[in-house]
């Protein structure tokens, strides 16, 4: 454990660290270790604010650990927050698995993690100067979905700070129904679709506060506080804004305001019978904000998929021919719309859209180079089968 206290001027009285002590205590992290319902001992770094206010806690990209915080903790502290920044189980300093392939990652990350945040914010709440009545979370790409789940667990978490990640179904209902939770998000394009991502996902939510900015060429997660200089500012006053400053009583979630068009769309297009109700909801969005994302390409590339197998091949073309429309530099929507003509018979599309498939591949600013491999084998694929008919 490091602490960092001047050799003078140190009083206690009470028991009780004096103001000068606490105060020296701030912009120099303590090292604190955590242990987990299952024994494992975890790390984490906590900034305090030398004087009562609220708590903050931290959850990084599965591609960092908790130093990736520091600076935006050490600010933090300095107006007035007490933070704690954790390392998941498996990364950093902490102990236990990671998992040694995506499955057993995802179980790891579903199952466990969760018991470990709650670990963490336990012990956040319960240190002195600490208002656990306004309790605020921020996440990195992985950290996103936990950081709503945070939320959801807990009605002391009255804001979040979400950067460069995905929610999941479950986060999604909460975040809909939880109107009351101000949401802050960032992403950068050039992220493997970031931004269309925190797009989709923030538009299940009902409040109208909320805040999303993005970038280009900004980076994944905590990265781009390096390459955008204005976004720890803005993280830090939105802080200030819906939490330190913000009135005592929480805010009562309405739902008053109704669905909003992402809801809408996506309940629509996923019930029987709705595609059409879903096209007609996403041409008229799109006639008044051009920028709105509606869907996700990769849950909605399986919707189609599901509509093929069932032999509905208008209804999956229609869907296939929505996620170009939506993701028109995606090499896969392409490759995935001649699928459907194939399927539905139709061989003069089918070779037309493998065709834009392959030209599409160089131009894709997501797909990763396995990925785009195997959309270029399973276009070429077509394209060599149907020109041979065609001949």
């Amino acid at each position: 454990m490091v602490s960092y206290f001047r050799p003078v001027a140190i009083l206690l009285a009470v028991g009780v660290l004096s103001s000068a002590a606490l105060a020296a205590q701030q912009g120099s992290p303590r090292t604190i270790d955590l242990k987990a319902p299952d024994g494992t001992m975890l790390k984490a770094s906590y900034f305090s604010a030398g004087r009562p206010g609220p708590g903050l806690l931290l959850l990084h990209a599965c591609n960092k650990d908790r130093s990736s915080w520091n600076d935006l903790a050490a600010a933090a502290a300095a107006r007035g927050f007490h933070v704690l920044a954790m390392d998941y189980r498996g990364f950093g300093q902490s102990g236990g698995a990671r998992g040694d392939n995506p499955q057993q990652q995802q179980w790891i990350a579903d199952r466990e993690w969760p018991v470990d945040i709650d670990a963490a914010y336990t012990w956040l709440i319960s240190q002195q100067g600490v208002d656990k009545t306004r309790i605020g979370a921020a996440g990195a790409s992985c950290g996103v979905n936990q950081s709503v789940e945070l939320a959801r667990r807990h009605p002391e978490v009255r804001t979040v700070v979400l950067l460069s990640g995905t929610i999941a179904a479950n986060g999604r209902q909460f975040i809909r129904d939880a109107s009351a939770l101000p949401i802050f998000g960032a992403a950068s394009h050039g992220d493997a679709g970031a931004v269309e991502q925190m797009r989709w996902a923030m538009g299940w939510s009902r409040n109208p506060s909320n805040k999303f900015v993005e970038y280009k060429a900004a980076g994944h997660g905590t990265e781009m506080f390096a390459a955008e200089k204005d976004l720890q500012p803005q993280v830090l006053t939105w802080f200030e804004t819906n939490l330190r400053d913000a009135p005592a009583t929480k805010p009562t979630a309405t739902t008053a305001a109704g669905p909003t068009v992402v809801e809408e769309f996506w309940t629509a297009l996923n019930q029987p019978g709705g595609v059409e109700k879903a096209k007609k909801l996403y041409d008229d969005a799109k006639s008044r904000d051009k920028s709105i994302v509606l869907f996700p390409e990769q849950e909605t590339n399986q919707l189609g998929y599901q509509l093929l197998q069932n032999g509905n091949f208008k209804d999956a073309i229609v869907v296939f021919q929505l996620n170009v429309d939506g993701y028109p530099l995606s090499a896969n929507t392409y490759d995935s719309l001649s699928d459907a003509y194939l399927a539905a018979g139709n061989k003069e599309d089918a070779l037309k859209y493998a065709q834009k498939a392959m030209e599409m591949l160089d131009k894709d600013p997501n797909a990763p180079p396995e990925f785009k491999q195997q959309v270029r084998e399973s276009a070429e694929k077509k394209i060599k089968d149907l020109q041979g008919v065609r001949k």
